[in-house]
């Protein structure tokens, strides 16, 4: 048949007929030719295709000339959203964008942000009011934002057939965000799209956790609302060889009608639209992974233990601060073997919560698997000998360039921290440890990484070519402002320290940073931070540290009785604190930090593993086999 003929086919036999005579093939072949129509052609040399997101959610696809700027930006926001642009800013991750948009590459998101600190957790999403929205913003269904693999484009190609042949996404129950199975057109789900504004506290949160605009602070005070979606495209670029087993992960802008939005009403409170509305919405899309269960489901005791080590060694790389069982997928192979020889295969997903912006603590449920004391064996440590971190930051870059450097600064120091720890004998149990902090009571303790952290910090500011005088004013220069913190500045502080080095002695780094509200009329000698001896030393059999009381304000507590949809987000978030940060460093004092942290984190793993030694300590699972 000739291409001609073939497209007159196409558009003049009906549908049905059409899937009476070529079956399944044809309604692929036609939703695709369909979504491919409707895909905006690629902008001509020299001009750039952006998504621009509100901090209330809605998103418009543009494309840049080489003349505009952020003015003209903002104006055709303006124009085909109905979105007030006075008195905000136009941002593509750290960066504030003004008459020079030479930095932002093709099909970046970009956020307009208030410059107002003080906001309404009220406040609606102004969504498209005219009914030609569409024509307006002429992107395609699903837009790729940035670069992607051939099994996420044809996703992508599943996903968009799905959509023209009327299959409706399934909304997910579970969590505390807005998710959805997106279905191919045959009806089977083949991935799972998160779109950011419907985060946990984020304007458009389904399930009541909403009273945060994009860009504040998140579930995670290290994380902002609208920022997990990079993160889990994150984890997967991370994933070298698909060596964790991530699923295939992209950053897209989507156009649905089953995506919520919530509308101010009775006096503020959130409704949901009876009449679906069409909008568009930067998303995170994830692979479906089909399993049986999650690990939190079932005995681990069945897990191959070098699946178990991949993901624990992908965690320690990026930080994961949420990895639970419920975010481990488990696959039976009956009748079959998986990579390793077993009859059950792991998947983690659910990476929006790696790679905050500061060290905060941890959550590696792997540490209390047995699978997790077993030492590396040779292809795990050649795995980690090659990472490299300077690669991997520069990669980053250049896929995600809205990424924080903040971000990138953590995932170096891990990935530093997990060389050397497993080149020194450590097992993952153990590097986990090191990484997570104690609680003795009502009191946080900074973990042995933070520790090295706050050492090489102390350094980096009583180094000869930095002026003292940098103290003066520091708080400004926080990642977050305290401004936009609000209540959330009494429990995040990072004073410099004062404590002697390693050589001679590890002294104990950390005085009372915050003192409970409570604690006011306590004697003058409580408040002194205590003297250390040169015998007192870094080990990770004994280490004694005054630690950080919790702070609880007085609305908090007086409201904790209240409904979780009802409450602020200030009342919902846990208390979190920041012993040492990395945010505000300079280049050139990064570089000297990084060179410090390597010299102390040897002595510190030196002490660690004799200590280890001297208690003799029996670990869970080192006899047992799998």
């Amino acid at each position: 048949m000739s291409p001609n003929l073939e497209g007159t086919l196409k558009s003049q036999v009906p549908t049905l007929l059409l899937r009476r005579l070529f079956g399944a093939g044809a309604r692929r072949d036609e939703a695709a030719a369909k979504h491919h129509h409707h895909q905006a052609p690629p902008p001509p040399a020299g001009r750039r295709r952006v998504f621009v997101q509100t901090e209330s959610g809605c998103v418009l696809g543009m494309d840049l000339d080489r003349g505009d700027n952020a003015h003209t930006v903002k104006r055709r926001l303006q124009l085909a959203l109905n979105v007030p642009t006075g008195g905000t800013s136009l941002t593509f991750g750290d960066r504030v964008l003004e008459n020079d948009l030479s930095s932002v590459r093709h099909d970046s998101p970009l956020l307009l942000t208030r410059n107002s600190i003080h906001r309404s957790c009220s406040t609606p999403c102004l969504c498209p009011v005219s009914e030609d929205f569409e024509q307006k913003d002429c992107s395609g269904l699903v837009e790729i934002l940035g670069s992607s693999s051939g099994s996420v484009r044809r996703l992508v190609d599943d996903v968009a057939a799905g959509i023209m042949g009327g299959l409706d996404p399934v909304p997910i129950d579970s969590g505390l965000g807005g998710s959805y199975y997106f279905r191919n057109d045959e009806g089977d789900r083949v991935a799972i799209v998160k779109p950011t504004d419907e985060e946990p506290f984020a304007p458009n949160n389904p399930k009541g956790f909403t009273g945060r605009a994009l860009g504040q602070p998140g579930l995670k005070k290290s994380v902002r609302v609208g920022e997990t979606g990079f993160r889990e495209v994150a984890a997967y670029l991370l994933d070298h060889e698909n060596f964790a087993n991530v699923p295939a992960t992209a950053l897209v802008k989507i156009t649905h009608s089953v995506f919520n939005i919530n509308r101010p009403m009775n006096g503020g409170t959130p409704a949901h639209d009876h009449k679906p509305q069409v909008t568009s919405k930067i998303a995170s899309f994830q692979q479906f992974i089909a399993h049986d269960f999650d690990a939190s489901d079932h005995g681990t005791s069945s897990f191959p233990v070098a699946a178990v080590h991949r993901i624990g060694i992908l965690d320690i790389r990026i930080f994961n601060t949420d990895r639970h069982g419920g975010n481990v997928l488990v696959r039976k192979l009956d009748g079959g073997t998986g990579r390793f020889g077993c009859q059950t295969e792991l998947f983690p997903i659910d990476h929006g919560l790696c790679l905050p912006e500061n060290l905060e603590d941890p959550y590696f449920e792997w540490i209390h698997w047995a699978q997790a004391s077993i030492p590396f064996s040779e292809e795990e440590l050649e795995y980690i000998s090659k990472l490299d971190p300077m690669r991997d930051a520069a990669m980053l870059r250049g896929e995600l360039p809205m990424i924080r450097e903040a971000c990138l600064r953590v995932l170096i120091l891990c990935t530093i921290f997990l060389k050397e720890a497993a080149a020194f004998g450590l097992c993952l149990a153990e590097i986990g440890e090191m990484m997570t902090r104690e609680f003795r009571g009502m009191e946080e303790e900074p973990s042995k990484l933070e520790v090295v952290c706050m050492e090489a910090r102390r350094k980096v500011d009583e180094w000869e070519p930095f002026s003292p005088s940098v103290e003066q004013g520091e708080d400004m220069d926080f990642q977050f402002s305290m401004d936009v913190l609000g209540g959330y500045s009494d429990v995040i502080r990072s004073p410099r320290f004062n404590c002697s080095g390693l050589k001679g002695s590890f002294r104990n780094p950390l005085t009372k940073l915050v003192e409970s509200m409570n604690e006011d009329g306590d004697d003058e000698e409580d408040r002194k931070e205590p003297s250390m001896h040169s015998s007192d030393r870094f080990s990770s059999a004994d280490f004694s540290t005054p630690s950080l009381h919790r702070t609880t304000s007085s609305k908090t507590s007086s409201n904790s009785s209240m409904h979780a949809p009802n409450r602020s987000a200030d009342e919902q978030l846990p208390s979190s604190l920041c012993f040492v940060r990395l945010s505000d460093m300079s280049a050139e004092e990064w570089h000297v930090f990084v060179e410090k942290f390597q010299e102390l984190l040897k002595e510190a793993l030196e002490e660690c593993k004799a200590a280890a030694g001297q208690r003799m300590k029996q670990r869970l699972g080192t006899s047992c086999k799998f």
